[in-house]
This record gives structure tokens, sequence and C-alpha cells, in this order.
């Protein structure tokens, strides 16, 4: 239901872009598992992916805690701008488990001026502190990273996880198990 939900604003002309955890910065591979197998249906259609490299929460300096925490490894919180009008900040999974089952919550904020400065270090932030998804010329998925202007390095396959990481979500993710998660 997410998914046809983003597919469908983008048909409006919405722009998205997500930042969600890496492989490697994920703390449960299961629950990555369940995005992972959409990441191509989403690029394809024109949704912004990026994936959170590991210790990217860690901030750069004592005042800017960023988007993403100072948890050092994972993300967990769900924070965006709809229009650079409303901001929505929150751990909800807008899932039926968490709509249910879990007790998550989130705040919705009618605020032009906090909606405009999380967009804007959302946007500033993306290059040092999450891979760029984009397909490839035969349709795959590549992780691209910026050390430095212009350079740029092309991951072939989800950096900074061993193969074995990778088989165990690849298997998962045909498992019919999404409702669950």
């Amino acid at each position: 239901a997410g998914v046809a939900q983003l597919l469908s604003l983008k048909r409006k002309g919405v722009k998205i872009a997500i930042l969600t955890n890496s492989l490697a910065a994920n703390d449960v591979s299961i629950v990555h598992a369940g995005y992972a197998k959409w990441r191509k249906k989403l690029l394809r259609h024109g949704i912004a992916l990026y994936e959170l490299k590991p210790q990217a929460g860690v901030p750069d300096a004592p005042h800017d805690r960023g988007l993403t925490g100072n948890s050092g490894s994972s993300l967990h919180a769900k924070t965006f701008s709809v229009d650079q009008q409303t901001l929505f900040i929150g751990s909800f999974n807008f899932d039926p488990r968490s709509a249910v089952l879990n007790t998550e919550m989130g705040l919705v904020i009618e605020s032009a001026a906090l909606a405009g400065e999380t967009h804007q270090r959302f946007s500033q932030s993306m290059r040092d502190r999450a891979w760029t998804l984009r397909l490839d010329k035969w349709g795959r998925v590549n992780w691209l990273e910026y050390p430095g202007e212009p350079e740029q390095i092309v991951h072939k396959h989800e950096p900074g996880c061993s193969w074995w990481q990778r088989l165990q979500v690849r298997l998962v993710w045909r498992l019919p198990i999404e409702w669950l998660l």
C-alpha cells in the first residue's frame, strides 16, 4: 500500500526523496529486505532514494545533530516535509502493524519555516551521509558516493556489507512476510 501511494503521488507531479537505512547501517536486515525489493520500481518511477551510510548519524559539530540523530548506526525516525509547508516527525511506520499493534507516534507541524529548514538540511547532507541510488543502463541498482567534487564512486553491490548479508536479504524478500514488517 505504501509503494502504491508513493507512485500515485509521483504521477500527480509530487517530488519525492526518501532517506532510509542501507543494509550496512540497518540493525534489522529482515526489515531491509521488505524495502529492498521495491527499490527498482521506486527508482524507475523517478523517486529519489538515499541510503544512510554507517556512522552517518554522528554529528559533524556539537550543534549539528542532523536529521539522522546521533546513534551512529541506524535511522528509525520518519521525517518529511510536504511542499515545504508541513512537517511530519515521528517513529510511526505508516503500516497496519504500527497503526494497530506498535506504540509508535508522530507529530504533524504546520510551519513553513520548520518544513523549509528540514528540506534544506536534508538536501545539503545527503551527499556526505548517504549513498545515492540510481539505475544503470541495464536497470540494476547502483550506489553512488561522492568523496569529493567531481569524484564519484559507483558501487555495483550494496556497499559496506558482505555477500552473505546480501544473500540473506535476497532470500528473505521472496518470503510472503511483508505484512509482518
